[in-house]
């Protein structure tokens, strides 16, 4: 009887442990929400630098703008403690899904509508939208 007591009460803390990790864990990777709110908005201004500014500085400008927001958030994540489940994945998806959108909004643009207002602008937003939906989706977990 003393046992199945024992065992009982092992269990129990068992699970407050696993609750509190759970609840740790999640508290602790809310970071990444800020994380992807700022990789979208910036992918958004890197975009309207580069096709709103005059060549070669808009490029210039976008992109070492770019590689200080890169270099920033990289420190940002390297010093987080944790992570959730999935997030090498999901952050790999973030990225690609990023990257395409750049690519079908930078390459007409340079080579069709430079300077137009009316494509660099929505543009913007639909770069901005992987991160910013990502940021979202992250903080409703």
């Amino acid at each position: 009887m003393a046992e199945q007591a024992y065992a009982a009460e092992e269990a129990a803390a068992a699970l407050a442990r696993a609750r509190e990790l759970s609840s740790t864990v999640r508290d602790g990777a809310k970071w990444y929400v800020r994380y992807q709110v700022i990789y979208g908005c910036a992918a958004a201004v890197v975009v309207l630098m580069i096709g709103l500014l005059e060549h070669p500085y808009g490029v210039a400008i976008g992109i070492g703008f770019w590689g200080v927001v890169v270099a920033g958030l990289s420190v940002y994540s390297a010093r987080q403690r944790v992570a959730r489940r999935g997030f090498g994945r999901w952050r790999a998806g973030m990225i690609l899904t990023w990257g395409l959108l750049y690519a079908g909004v930078l390459v007409p643009g340079t080579i069709w509508f430079q300077g137009a207002v009316a494509w660099w602008l929505p543009g913007a937003l639909v770069v901005a939208l992987p991160g910013l939906i990502g940021g979202y989706m992250e903080a409703r977990r």
